[in-house]
């Protein structure tokens, strides 16, 4: 988690996933980021996980996440 500003950030490289392989999810100032490749043939080929815990004076409310082109996603979460 770096500390930018008035704002959080998270930044992982998920490149090797496509945009719908890729879940985040939030709950009490935890992120978790999970990604799953599945081969034609059903079987997971690759996966992804990280968690982190956001800190106290994040706002819950304001945490978003963008995914760039080259595969960067960014977590974003406000200051209180």
């Amino acid at each position: 988690v770096h500390a930018q500003g008035d704002t959080y950030q998270v930044v992982a490289d998920v490149s090797q996933f496509d945009p719908p392989d890729i879940v985040v999810t939030t709950s009490n100032c935890h992120v978790a980021i999970q990604a799953e490749k599945v081969a034609e043939d059903g079987t997971v080929c690759d996966t992804f996980t990280h968690k982190c815990q956001l800190p106290e004076d994040t706002d819950p409310l304001s945490v978003s996440c963008t995914l760039t082109e080259a595969g960067t996603l960014v977590i974003t979460a406000r200051r209180r």
